[in-house]
């Protein structure tokens, strides 16, 4: 499903504050309860919020991430303003490393019209539509193909890409937590993530405001590690002081 701009909210609410009652969802909407339970029901059938009697809570599994093909409609607009956002901070003539995920995808497809760059990627859909650019090499790292999303994974992969060292590393991640942890799902793709870290010259990382205060189950790094952040809204509390903290710098494209 694509979340209207109520269901959006209705989400952000539920993040929050971990669970919200009906009532109190129907209240701070203005509508019936009838409609905040069927938007509770869409949210919680799409996997983003669990149903208990009487109201909505995050999702209780912190071991596997949303669908992929799921994950690619939702927030689909505020992924395309972040890949924009990053397309026009990315310089000509630039060498990049963009690893998994639906945001990265979208920014790729922004980096069609860039000239000179050198991309090295784990992720076969970037290798894909960055291949349309003729002014583009693209390297494409080994490794195990992961079937649901094309992502390259596992230790080949990890001691490829230790071969480089480029000007900018582009992660996207499942999630960021109140504790400026940097958060996924498969330990094999943080493995990988680290080492794009590790070899980055620059780390920018790309996420929606829907991945503050989600929850995921393996660390992958922590705010510190982050030189700019790319999201689409200006992050909830206390995020703000956390990214003050460990001198990140915050894009928020519009």
């Amino acid at each position: 499903m694509s979340p209207n701009p109520r269901q959006l909210e209705l989400l952000e609410q539920v993040r929050e504050r971990g669970s919200v009652s009906v009532e109190a969802l129907a209240e701070r909407f203005g509508v019936t309860l009838q409609t905040v339970r069927r938007d509770v029901k869409l949210l919680a059938d799409a996997g983003l919020l669990a149903r208990f009697h009487g109201g909505a809570r995050v999702p209780s599994s912190t071991t596997e991430n949303i669908a992929y093909r799921q994950r690619q409609s939702l927030n689909e607009a505020a992924k395309q303003r972040i890949a924009r956002a990053v397309a026009r901070a990315v310089p000509e003539a630039c060498s990049m490393i963009i690893n998994i995920g639906t945001t990265t995808e979208a920014i790729a497809r922004e980096l069609l019209q860039h000239k000179g760059l050198r991309v090295i990627t784990n992720n076969l859909n970037v290798a894909a539509i960055l291949s349309d650019n003729a002014d583009c090499e693209v390297i494409v790292a080994g490794g195990v193909v992961r079937s649901r999303d094309r992502g390259i994974i596992g230790e080949a992969t990890v001691d490829f890409i230790r071969q480089f060292k480029v000007d900018i590393g582009l992660i996207g991640i499942s999630g960021i937590e109140a504790d400026g942890s940097l958060r996924d799902f498969d330990y094999r793709e943080v493995k990988v993530a680290q080492t794009i870290i590790e070899h980055s010259r620059e780390v920018w990382l790309a996420a929606d405001h829907s991945k503050f205060n989600r929850p995921a189950m393996v660390e992958l790094a922590h705010l510190n590690q982050v030189d700019v952040l790319f999201t689409d809204a200006p992050p909830p509390d206390p995020f703000p002081t956390l990214l003050a903290e460990a001198g990140v710098s915050c894009n928020v494209a519009v």
